[in-house]
C-alpha cells in the first residue's frame, strides 16, 4: 500500500546533537525496524543506527493495540536502561508504563500530522540532562 512519508533533513543533525550533548544512544524504535537505516537515515543525515526488532503485529485479536505491541518490544530492548521514546501511537504512554522491568523513561508523544519538532527534542534534552544530574 503506497503512502507519503514526509521527512525533515533537519531532524538528523538535531537528533545527533541531542545524543552528543546528553550522552544518549540513538536507536530506531519504529515499525520500520532496520529499513529505517536504508529509507530514512540517509535522507535526514543520520548514520546507520541500532534498531528495536519489532515483529509483525499479530492484530488486535491478541488483545493488544499497535502501541502496546511496540511498547512491549521497546521495553524488552531497553533492558532496564533509562530511555526517551518519540512515539506517535496514541496509547503508547499508558502501555509502556505497564511493561515489567521498565526503567525510568520519557515518552514524548508526537502528533503524526505535525511530526517531530524542536520542542520535542528540547523536552528530551531537558529530561536527559536532569537524569544525568
Amino acid at each position: 500500500m503506497p503512502f507519503t512519508l514526509w521527512l525533515n533533513p533537519g531532524h538528523g543533525p538535531a537528533l545527533l546533537e541531542l545524543a552528543e550533548s546528553t550522552g544518549a544512544e540513538l536507536a530506531w524504535a519504529s515499525y520500520w525496524c532496520d529499513n529505517a537505516n536504508e529509507w530514512i537515515a540517509p535522507r535526514v543525515g543520520l548514520p546507520e543506527l541500532p534498531f528495536v526488532p519489532i515483529p509483525q503485529f499479530p492484530g488486535i485479536h491478541e488483545g493488544r493495540t499497535l502501541g502496546a505491541w511496540k511498547a512491549r518490544h521497546v521495553a524488552a530492548w531497553a533492558e532496564g536502561r533509562p530511555f526517551v521514546w518519540f512515539e506517535d501511537e496514541p496509547d503508547a504512554t499508558d502501555c509502556i508504563a505497564g511493561e515489567p522491568g521498565i526503567a525510568e523513561h520519557l515518552l514524548v508523544e508526537i502528533d503524526p500530522l505535525t511530526g517531530l519538532t524542536d520542542d520535542h527534542i528540547g523536552i528530551a534534552k531537558t529530561w536527559l540532562r536532569a537524569l544525568a544530574g
